[in-house]
């Protein structure tokens, strides 16, 4: 045994190694608590990820999409360079079709119902209006209303109050219009570089890491780069599948703007859980205001996808790559919605995906080292 081992004082706090351990986690948090009083030094970094995340984002999520076919292309002795440059033209070629033939269409649609929403939630509200007063939570909906009444005539107060507000609101409505437009501009431009240079990039920073960790970092690095793949590539058909699925049903009970509910429904399912309730709340308003046999038709149609999308689309296009329990998912969902917004929720699932990557090789090294010390110790002691 060694001898610092065998010190009582160094024995009751675990060992040498837990001390080591803990002399890292002190360390870590002085680094931590140095830098979050010098973070004005690192704002210039700060403004330079903000600006290229997004474009970076959009890039790396075509990226996935269309390296299947590039290099489906490359094996049949297509040069690469020709294959990318195939690829973008028929993307731009099909992107396109879809503005000149489904865009208008949808933007028709969306004006109509933009103008026509009021009416139903005025119908829906009124509706509701009258079951509620002749139902057994009269007497508490009667008071409830004359809160909201109060309520109602405090609003040119709260008028003034965020009148300013509503200044700072369309700044930055410009300014996320602005970020919008650069990402769309320098899309193309990452977007080539990534399909023609990406599959060299994790070999390039692999060379960084010294030759005794890099088996280590090449492993991690495939594992991201299977979880990103299997996620994108497969959410996005499972988004189309729901999306055409939700249309013809649509169509089949006679619904109003079905393609545009489709459509929301088919960009919102990229978020589990949240995102199908978010669908339905548009459909479901104008199917109660149509008919009560129109909402049970609805109801079905719904049923029947989400159905077809649980037990036999995604199991078969996505299956149990991600490997992450539905509680999980809900909570980070939530955590990430409520820290970073509309984009958190996005990025949450393939946030926590790399992250597990992480976590998971780190524990696997460390558990490989200290199995390893375990049993040097105890042949050291059997000896």
């Amino acid at each position: 045994m060694n001898r610092w081992d065998s010190t009582p004082v160094i024995r009751f706090f675990g060992g040498r190694k837990t001390l080591f351990l803990l002399g890292i986690l002190l360390m870590i948090g002085l680094n931590i608590l140095v830098f979050s009083n010098v973070w004005f030094i690192f704002e210039p970094v700060a403004v330079f990820v903000k600006t290229v995340a997004l474009p970076l984002i959009l890039s790396v999520v075509v990226y996935y999409l269309l390296r299947p076919v590039i290099n489906l292309l490359e094996k049949w002795k297509i040069k690469r360079i020709w294959g990318i440059v195939l690829t973008l033209l028929v993307l731009i070629g099909l992107i396109t079709l879809v503005i000149v033939l489904i865009i208008p269409f949808l933007e028709k649609q969306l004006i109509s119902l933009s103008e026509e929403l009021p009416r139903y939630v005025v119908d829906l509200i009124s509706s509701m209006d009258e079951w509620l007063k002749n139902s057994y939570f009269s007497a508490y909906y009667t008071n409830m209303f004359q809160d909201v009444d109060g309520m109602i005539n405090q609003v040119p107060d709260y008028i003034s109050s965020y009148a300013t507000q509503t200044v700072e609101g369309i700044t930055s409505i410009i300014s996320t219009v602005t970020s919008v437009v650069v990402a769309i501009v320098t899309l193309p431009f990452i977007l080539f570089y990534l399909l023609k240079d990406g599959h060299k990039l994790p070999g390039v920073m692999i060379r960084l890491f010294p030759p005794k960790a890099r088996p280590e970092v090449s492993s991690v690095f495939k594992g991201i780069d299977h979880q990103l793949s299997a996620y994108i590539q497969g959410q996005i058909i499972v988004s189309f599948c729901i999306g055409v699925m939700m249309y013809i049903g649509f169509l089949i009970i006679g619904l109003d703007y079905a393609l545009l509910l489709a459509a929301i429904a088919s960009v919102t399912s990229v978020v589990p859980y949240l995102g199908p309730v978010i669908a339905i709340t548009p459909a479901l308003i104008i199917s109660i205001v149509t008919s009560p046999f129109m909402v049970l038709k609805l109801v079905f149609v719904w049923t029947v996808v989400q159905l077809l999308e649980g037990k036999f689309i995604s199991p078969q296009i996505m299956g149990k790559s991600l490997h992450i329990h539905p509680v999980t998912i809900i909570f980070v969902l939530l955590t990430a919605g409520h820290l970073f917004g509309i984009i958190g929720i996005i990025l949450a699932i393939p946030g926590y995906a790399i992250l597990k990557v992480f976590v998971s090789h780190f524990f696997h090294w460390f558990q490989r080292r200290y199995n390893r010390f375990v049993e040097e110790k105890d042949q050291y002691e059997m000896d």
